[in-house]
């Protein structure tokens, strides 16, 4: 599902995330007080916006509470990373991820309403981004530019099915391979395409974005 994303902050991280988001095909808002921060990404986002992401004035001129999802990447300045996300929660955004540089940083963005807190490496803002538009999914590993390994807790749909029933494996129809499935304290790995799954099951699958996006938006009840 395409999402409408605000970053603040147009760091390294900042900027790898919202170049991602946008190449994958979402709309995406790019905001730095940093000119040729703006002029640097203008290309490979919908918007990029010279202003103040502290400034609650500004952010409702711009329509922030409209977005999906808004994510504060600054991280060197704590100070407006917190105001930041205290502005964006206040003003009704659903959904805010915020970056962090340590622990008491994070502690302070989660207690202040952070749906997400973030500790990225420099190469973390592809990893979010296709987090982020793979509904259910827990944790992506990029192997290629649309293809990935992907952590998933299986919808309540999937329960009771087999992987073969589901189209799963690498004979099945949906191009997608269960590389291993966690069950418990068991771990099944390459499992057979008759074996079913069950609550709290947790998979470990891989293909390309579009297949597993698709998989996930067919079986979601």
């Amino acid at each position: 599902m395409k999402k409408q994303v605000a970053i603040i902050g147009l760091g390294r991280f900042g900027t790898s995330l919202a170049s991602t988001l946008f190449s994958m095909g979402h709309e995406v808002l790019a905001l730095d007080l940093n000119e040729r921060k703006v002029q640097d990404i203008s290309s490979e986002v919908t918007h990029a916006v010279q202003a103040d992401g502290t400034n609650e004035a500004i952010l409702k001129e711009l329509g922030i509470a409209n977005f999906d999802v808004a994510i504060v990447a600054m991280g060197s300045d704590i100070q407006n990373s917190v105001l930041s996300t205290i502005l964006l929660k206040k003003l009704g955004l659903p959904y805010v991820i915020a970056r962090a540089n340590n622990e008491l940083h994070g502690s302070i963005l989660d207690k202040i309403g952070a749906d997400k807190v973030v500790y990225p490496e420099q190469e973390m803002g592809t990893r979010v981004a296709h987090a982020l538009t793979l509904t259910d999914v827990l944790d992506y590993i990029s192997v290629a530019p649309t293809y990935g390994v992907a952590k998933l807790v299986p919808p309540a749909s999937f329960h009771g099915k087999t992987l073969a029933e589901l189209g799963l494996g690498r004979e099945g129809k949906r191009g997608v391979a269960v590389l291993l499935i966690r069950r418990q304290k068991e771990v099944l790995v390459t499992p057979d395409r008759m074996e079913a799954i069950k609550p709290n099951d947790l998979l470990i699958v891989a293909g390309n974005d579009d297949k597993l996006e698709q998989l996930l938006t067919e079986f979601k009840l």
